[in-house]
């Protein structure tokens, strides 16, 4: 699937130390109709070097040089801060449960967190970069498994009615859908939602994080 003719295409930036992976991506954005605006192995001076490349789109791997420990997400961070629009798409060899968290709580949609070995589609890795370009939020199945591990029987606490609430969110409903199906304010659902966000112990970082998180941890337990 490639991008929309009658549209500019999405300027996306590279930062991955593996050459042969790096080249392997370019193609594959090069397939996808992108324009690869900037590809690096390392992330010194990443803010003025995405700012100049005018990117829609950041893809870093995790485990920069030199240390290979956290220098992409310390990246990621620092371009959520710098760049609020831009959307950033991390991808990591291992599940790591605190640097999903850091960039989850780092802004509000706009972002993605996938493992490397499980990025087998063309068609997916390509619709993810375009998901965290209109500010939505993609996650792995197994950092979500990985972010909710903590978390035994995470909907016991919840009442009957957040129940209901919750799993008409997993239903792709708005509020003031649910608000219809049950039959009670908009007001009503929203303190539901919130109640729901609190015993779930999903921290603010924007509400459609939550949400998300919120709508995972009701699937596992279904």
């Amino acid at each position: 699937m490639t991008a929309s003719s009658d549209a500019a295409p999405l300027r996306v930036v590279l930062v991955e130390d593996s050459v042969l992976l790096r080249e392997g991506l370019v193609r594959l954005f090069d397939e996808a109709g992108y324009v690869t605006a900037g590809a690096w192995g390392d992330a010194e001076g990443i803010v003025e070097r995405v700012r100049d490349a005018r990117a829609d789109v950041a893809v870093l791997d995790v485990r920069l040089p030199p240390s290979f420990r956290d220098e992409g997400i310390r990246a990621a961070l620092a371009l959520r801060a710098a760049l609020p629009r831009l959307g950033i798409l991390v991808l990591s060899q291992y599940v790591e449960g605190v640097y999903a968290r850091e960039l989850l709580a780092a802004g509000d949609g706009g972002v993605g967190y996938l493992l490397k070995d499980r990025v087998t589609s063309l068609e997916e890795f390509t619709d993810a970069v375009r998901r965290v370009h209109a500010r939505g939020t993609v996650l792995d199945p197994l950092v979500v498994q990985g972010l909710l591990a903590a978390r035994p029987d995470p909907l016991a606490a919840l009442t009957p009615r957040e129940g209901d609430v919750l799993a008409l969110m997993a239903e792709g409903r708005s509020n003031a859908s649910i608000a219809g199906r049950l039959f009670i304010g908009v007001g009503a659902v929203e303190k539901n939602i919130s109640a729901i966000f609190a015993k779930l112990g999903l921290e603010e970082s924007g509400t459609e994080h939550r949400r998300v998180l919120a709508v995972l941890a009701y699937l596992q337990q279904s």
